[in-house]
């Protein structure tokens, strides 16, 4: 078989993987590619170079294009998708065609399409039998809980093909059974890969890589920022012979990016404000409830998401219409007609009331203009006003988010900037 000699037969021109995704519901933005992202993570941990995805629909000639584009310059493609017994499952007849091989029928895949499917040989349909022709020499990748095989093929030296259904329960066991032990007997595995993600709010990505241009210039480990609606990550990624290696490397650059930074930094990995909220809120044995307006009860939502949020979380008001804040709330009509329901006295009355109503520690508070319409020259679209009414103090400020934002990234950014200031007030007086 081809396969067993492909740790002898390494092309030093080749290296690293690639990552193939077939299936045109992918390329039309019907389901999300989890496939990707997720075997790139694998591929990180086993410290195996990974330097190109693909995505190619379900098209003969583009496949046979992209296949043969990764064997003159990867040591490993692995793909997702078109296996199985209908017309678009075609991954498995390119793949042999490629690389001019024919396909041969296993009677072992076949004898499992039997046990499955609960049929007899010959009751198994054309289509299905189909599952059972794989590139004559290639290697079987089982697949417990589906019906298509993959396989692990070295068509050409230093050149290898994994394959693997498009269905992530199936890829995912196939991988962590067969597929990534083979990678590792076969010396592919080689320096371990890890990544720490710290999370700021509160500092633009471009302030931020200000601070840390030294930290952005250096090799290993490796800090790259990224910038999403009121967040920046700052991914660490250190490589080292083992895992312990890699979490020495990583550790002085987390501590210098929190020195530098401080309370920007507010979390890490899968960290999030509203459950950094909720824990200090359980320590302190506190409760809060929200009154929200051009959140429409985002920042509830976002502590409701919390297994337990009831500890702390009493509930709230989405109080959008005047008459909610008057009749609910409490906040004096007069106070609404002479400073408007966007001002700094709206949501201190507001928080004040829902305070008292709920009978909590924390209260917060948040009416603004997210748009498209609404906003005058004084009180322009994107501006918000929010309040915190703590067990010592009354905290109210207003934020200008632009009326270039759109009103889901305005009513986005209200509930960061909301959830990060609760942080910070509720660590002042801790």
């Amino acid at each position: 078989m081809k396969i067993s000699k492909e740790k002898n037969t390494r092309n030093s021109n080749h290296y690293g993987a690639e990552i193939l995704c077939i299936g045109s519901e992918l390329l039309l933005g019907n389901i999300v590619n989890t496939n990707a992202k997720w075997l790139a993570e694998q591929l990180a941990i086993l410290g195996i170079p990974h330097f190109r995805q693909t995505v190619i629909g379900d098209n003969s000639f583009r496949l046979k294009e992209a296949i043969l584009e990764s064997s003159n310059r990867a040591e490993i493609l692995i793909t997702t998708g078109g296996l199985g017994p209908t017309p678009d499952d075609i991954t498995t007849k390119v793949i042999a065609e490629t690389f001019n091989t024919k396909l041969e029928e296993r009677s072992d895949i076949l004898i499992d399409l039997n046990n499955k499917l609960q049929h007899k040989e010959s009751r198994l349909s054309e289509s299905q039998k189909k599952q059972s022709l794989v590139p004559k020499g290639s290697k079987i990748i089982n697949n417990s809980t589906g019906t298509a095989p993959g396989i692990i093929w070295s068509p050409k030296n230093g050149f290898t093909i994994l394959t693997f259904p498009g269905v992530p329960s199936e890829l995912k066991e196939m991988w962590l059974k067969e597929g990534a032990q083979w990678l590792i007997n076969n010396n592919f595995s080689k320096k371990k890969i890890s990544s720490k993600v710290l999370y700021f709010t509160g500092i633009s990505e471009s302030t931020l890589a200000d601070k840390i241009p030294h930290l952005l210039e250096k090799n290993n480990p490796t800090v790259a920022t990224y910038a999403s609606t009121g967040e920046v990550k700052v991914r660490i990624t250190a490589k080292g012979d083992n895992l312990n290696e890699t979490s020495k490397l990583i550790k002085p650059i987390e501590q210098e990016l929190i020195k530098l930074t401080g309370l920007k930094c507010y979390g890490e990995d899968n960290e999030t404000l509203e459950q950094l909220v909720f824990n200090l809120l359980l320590k302190r044995n506190e409760t809060i409830a929200v009154a929200e307006s051009c959140t429409g009860g985002g920042i509830g939502s976002k502590l409701t998401r919390i297994p337990g949020c009831s500890k702390i979380f009493h509930g709230g008001i989405i109080a959008y219409n005047n008459s909610i804040k008057q009749e609910i709330l409490d906040v004096p009509e007069e106070i609404i007609n002479k400073f408007g329901a966007v001002s700094k006295e709206v949501v201190e009355s507001m928080a004040k009331g829902v305070h008292k109503k709920f009978k909590v520690n924390w209260a917060i508070s948040v009416s603004g203009i997210a748009g498209p319409n609404g906003g005058t020259k004084l009180k322009p679209i994107g501006l918000v006003m929010f309040c915190i009414k703590s067990p010592k103090t009354l905290i109210t400020w207003e934020k200008r988010f632009g009326s270039n934002k759109t009103r889901e990234d305005i009513q986005k950014l209200s509930v960061l900037n909301a959830l990060d200031r609760l942080r910070l007030s509720i660590l002042m007086e801790s």
